[in-house]
């Protein structure tokens, strides 16, 4: 059982990571610290800012909602610095998967990589069905109706398929088995929509805020500002997804702490603005009854049109955020087949493209059919359990290799340490204790599926003990 813990040291993972195989493509390295702002920014922003913003001030925070998403921002800056560390130090495309192979061993590796596999395989189809109510919605306003058996999974309100969810990831996934560089230039694209939408709101509803509308600044009391930052940390989730693209980054050591770091301070400070905007135009209140708080505060203030133009900005912000996603699963498959825990066929890349084109197409494969054909937004909660989970992982992991291995080069430090990781590590798992007891239930028996498996197949066919075991 010992070797189950057995560490990969940093070295031998970053000679694999070259592709000395001779039977192995390695990825093309195309990306560079711009470009990973914007994958930052393209995961993290998606409809939370343009639904969860008026939510959370109604029931939460009030108006001192715009400290409850600098609260949350800093905790993910927390466990971002711990990324920026170990994306600088180990440039390699398994994230927290390696960085626990590295700090903590095979089986805690396996763990927080079939967590990760959770993570994006539940997420990709709940954002697709999210981006195919969207996307039906603004057609209809143009006068364009999809038949409802086409928009809905079987049994609901007559659905047979959803069709405009199925479309979305076939077309994404075909977008990326493309090559990375195409991939980023559509996603920088619907960065600026988005970000152009919500740079909108915030310019033209500045001029229509009245100072009264923030009193009382905190109705809730401090506890409702840190239940209200608890809510809206969700909207940070997925900037760990930018270290993914580590083996395809052109100067990793430099570029990815700026992305990790970068994108998360942009996100933090526009949630900050459309929090203060909105609610200095209306009494915090007045969202209670509205899912789309953005769009109402807009007709509010005259721009009748403001539905379709948050329309265009959540389906943009879906779009990104479903790209990077896939992307994410793709690599995360990638190394864990590199290393053996995974069936050969998840690592072979094509010479052509540079890209993990059949992993691609499996994981288009099954997450087209779950967002087809299941209700997946009843599980959704799943995603943000993992995230968390990882989040802790990487957090324990800096704080032990700092111990193990002091004379590691470092091309970035996460400051402060062990205190920054702890407070990552406390904040996180207050978040994750919070969640419901199903997710729990559902989390504790996706991770014993995955020990199985680890003991059937994955421990047999690991590189890391065929070569102990050889040696």
């Amino acid at each position: 059982m010992r070797n189950i813990f057995k560490t990969k040291p940093i070295d031998i993972i970053l000679k694999e990571a070259q592709g000395n195989d001779n039977n192995q493509a390695s990825l093309k390295k195309t990306l560079n610290a711009y470009e990973l702002i914007m994958f930052g920014i393209g995961v993290v922003i998606g409809t939370g800012i343009f639904v969860l913003t008026g939510v959370a001030a109604a029931q939460y925070s009030g108006p001192a909602l715009i400290i409850s998403f600098a609260i949350a921002g800093l905790s993910c800056v927390f466990a971002g610095l711990c990324y920026a560390e170990f994306a600088a130090m180990v440039p390699v495309a398994g994230s927290a998967y390696t960085y626990s192979y590295a700090a903590l061993g095979e089986i805690w590796a396996w763990i927080i990589g079939w967590d990760l596999i959770l993570e994006y395989i539940v997420a990709i189809p709940a954002v697709a069905i999210g981006w195919s109510g969207y996307i039906t919605s603004l057609l209809k306003a143009v006068s364009i109706h999809i038949p409802d058996i086409f928009t809905n999974s079987p049994g609901a309100n007559g659905g047979i398929i959803n069709l405009p969810a199925v479309l979305i990831i076939l077309l994404i996934s075909l977008l990326l088995m493309k090559g990375v560089k195409e991939s980023s230039r559509i996603n920088n694209i619907m960065v600026i929509i988005k970000v152009s939408v919500i740079l909108f709101f915030i310019l033209v509803g500045v001029f229509h805020i009245k100072p009264s509308n923030w009193t009382p600044f905190m109705p809730f009391g401090l506890s409702g500002i840190f239940r209200g930052a608890a809510f809206v940390f969700f909207s940070f989730i997925g900037f760990d997804s930018i270290s993914t693209a580590a083996e395809e980054v052109k100067n990793p050591q430099k570029d990815l702490p700026k992305g990790i770091i970068g994108s998360l301070l942009i996100c933090t400070l526009l949630y900050i603005a459309v929090s203060g905007v909105l609610t200095g135009i209306l009494p915090y209140e007045e969202f209670k009854n509205t899912s789309a708080p953005v769009a109402y505060a807009l007709a509010r203030i005259g721009i009748s049109w403001g539905s379709a133009l948050v329309s265009v900005g959540a389906i943009s912000g879906i779009t990104t955020v479903l790209m990077v996603m896939i992307y994410a699963q793709t690599r995360i498959f990638f190394v864990m087949s590199r290393d053996g825990l995974l069936p050969e066929v998840f690592k072979e890349v094509s010479k052509t493209h540079g890209t993990p084109v059949k992993s691609t197409i499996i994981v288009a494969i099954i997450t087209a059919i779950l967002a087809g054909f299941t209700p997946i937004t009843a599980v959704a909660e799943l995603t943000n359990i993992g995230t968390l989970a990882a989040f802790i992982i990487v957090s324990v992991s800096i704080i032990v290799l700092r111990k193990r291995n002091l004379d590691i080069e470092r091309p970035f430090k996460c400051p402060w340490v062990p205190a920054i990781p702890l407070l990552s590590i406390a904040f996180c798992s207050y978040l994750l204790l919070s969640l419901s007891r199903e997710t729990h239930i559902r989390f504790l028996i996706w991770i014993g599926i995955g020990i199985i498996i680890y003991f059937l197949y994955s421990r047999k066919h690991s590189k890391l003990n065929v070569n102990e075991e050889g040696s």
